[in-house]
């Protein structure tokens, strides 16, 4: 399932929507709802200013987008964070209302998908009250009116539909939640909108799958309470995982392998997060409950009788101290272990999590960390893809590692060279993972800088981690004079991002 998260989304009603949802919304229902709800339901206006991770010392050029949200309690406005991530500027403008007013992202969590808004002026809240939000899951089947405002016009969309599933599946790397399923598509121009059950909140539009009809999907209400539970406490806003990789117990074989009773249901632990010995897992024990909850062949709990759901949804529920209680059979023995949950594990090419890119330049050369989003130029270019590994350059053999002691990042060449004649003769470097200067392995892109300011040489030597290629040798004192006027040439107003000119002007280590 090729799950695509727009900029903006809407949810839009096919217009042969199936009997069994006409029948089960009364036509009376929607003028009511839309009295409540519509003056509650806000358009939200973006310009955003990404970061250029090939061109760390500048920002992408300013886009302007358009989704939805909804005032909720504490005079605030919640949205999705595509809608406003890395935006400059926010305004929002009622149904019916011919003005824009400035909004500030107070709280956003990428991972989670939600963000929080708050007006400048609060009385608008005096007229816009809150949409009372739900407190149980909806149940599959249960008829649904989504609000936003989809491409196309201007004036608040009313659809309608069902609730098709309910899951617990991954919304990025290392946050999974609920989601529903409705059977109306997503489309731009909804993100965040209001999805209403009766006369309540059920949650927010904020994805859809491409190539499909009628599917798309609202984060529910349970998890827009973790977000808000976590901006109240100033906790992160990453969900809990356990790091431990964990296999189904379907295969017959596997089963008379590890000697179980036909009884015993769960997962199988093939890689313990932890090697130590006091580390409370090992290869081969079955993970049978979580908490009091038991976990079934497949890796999932009931809720309810309807509704089975990865056992991860549990996680939030009954880690306590962060550490989840597991009941595990290790060698026919049934025992109860305490093991370290956290949020996502720290990568060593890590995505930018809403900042922007860290920079340095040194003569004609950019250097800069690593990150996912550095890593797009990979994703539709299986000719680079295939060179790199083929080289076994580490931005493609390391994806998935985590900082070691010799690394604690990925620092590379950001960008082709300046042009300048420092490096004529030197085959293109761009994406070359810097592996040391002058014999001193490099560990990140601040201790990179460190060295290359403490150096005393007559030259720097800059070795590459890869396969094949060259080692460049350039003039020190030379590539130092040479900065500024290159820094002047292509328009760029500082050597470094702030945090690296700290380092390179010896204030920070």
């Amino acid at each position: 399932m090729n799950l695509v998260r727009l900029t903006v989304v809407a949810l839009f009603a096919a217009a042969s929507l199936g009997a069994h949802a006409a029948e089960n919304i009364p036509p009376a229902q929607a003028p009511a709802l839309a009295a409540v709800v519509s003056n509650s339901v806000v358009k939200v206006f973006s310009t955003l200013r990404r970061p250029d991770p090939l061109k760390p010392w500048t920002k992408a050029a300013p886009s302007s987008v358009s989704g939805s949200g909804v005032v909720i309690e504490g005079k605030r406005i919640l949205t999705n964070a595509h809608v406003v991530g890395y935006a400059s500027q926010v305004e929002v403008q009622a149904s019916q209302s011919g003005d824009k007013m400035p909004a500030t992202v107070v709280a956003i969590s990428r991972g989670m998908d939600l963000a929080l808004l708050k007006l400048d002026d609060e009385s608008f809240f005096d007229t816009h009250p809150p949409v009372p939000r739900a407190k149980a899951l909806p149940d599959v089947g249960e008829p649904v009116f989504a609000y936003g405002y989809p491409i196309g016009g201007n004036s608040l969309s009313t659809t309608k539909g069902v609730i098709s599933r309910i899951e617990f599946v991954p919304y990025s790397y290392g946050n999974s939640g609920l989601r529903i399923q409705v059977d109306a598509p997503i489309n731009p121009g909804n993100s965040g909108g209001a999805v209403v059950v009766g006369d309540k909140l059920a949650g927010l539009a904020f994805s859809g799958v491409t190539n499909a009809q009628n599917i798309g999907y609202i984060i529910p209400n349970e998890e827009i309470d973790l977000f808000l539970k976590n901006v109240a406490t100033g906790l992160a806003n990453d969900k809990l995982s356990i790091h431990d990789d964990l296999q189904t117990l379907e295969n017959p074989v596997l089963r008379q392998f590890l000697k179980l009773d036909k009884s015993v249901e769960g997962l199988v632990v093939s890689h313990p997060a932890g090697k130590d010995a006091a580390y409370p897992l090992k290869e081969w024990d079955v993970v049978t409950h979580i908490g009091e909850y038991p976990i079934d062949n497949q890796g999932m709990v009931k809720l309810g009788q309807n509704l089975r759901v990865r056992f991860q949804y549990h996680l939030q529920h009954v880690t306590r101290d962060g550490k989840v209680p597991l009941t595990i059979v290790r060698a026919g023995k049934t025992m109860q272990v305490q093991v370290p949950v956290s949020g996502p594990r720290k990568l060593l090419i890590p995505d930018l999590n809403g900042g922007y890119p860290s920079y340095f330049v040194y003569g004609p050369i950019v250097f800069s960390r690593a990150t996912a989003e550095y890593l797009s130029f990979l994703s539709a270019n299986a000719p680079a893809l295939n060179a790199f590994s083929f080289n076994a350059n580490p931005l493609v053999t390391r994806r998935g590692d985590q900082p070691d002691a010799e690394h604690d990042e990925l620092v590379v060449i950001a960008a082709p060279f300046f042009p300048h004649k420092l490096v004529n003769g030197y085959g293109p470097h761009f994406a070359s993972v810097v592996d040391s200067v002058n014999g001193v392995h490099v560990k990140s892109l601040r201790h990179l800088v460190q060295v290359l300011r403490d150096l005393k040489d007559d030259n720097v030597v800059l070795r590459f981690d890869q396969r094949y290629g060259e080692t460049m040798v350039l003039p020190r004192k030379a590539m130092l004079d040479a900065t500024d006027g290159i820094l002047q040439d292509n328009g760029i107003r500082t050597q470094g991002s702030p945090d690296m000119m700290e380092v390179w002007n010896g204030k920070s280590a």
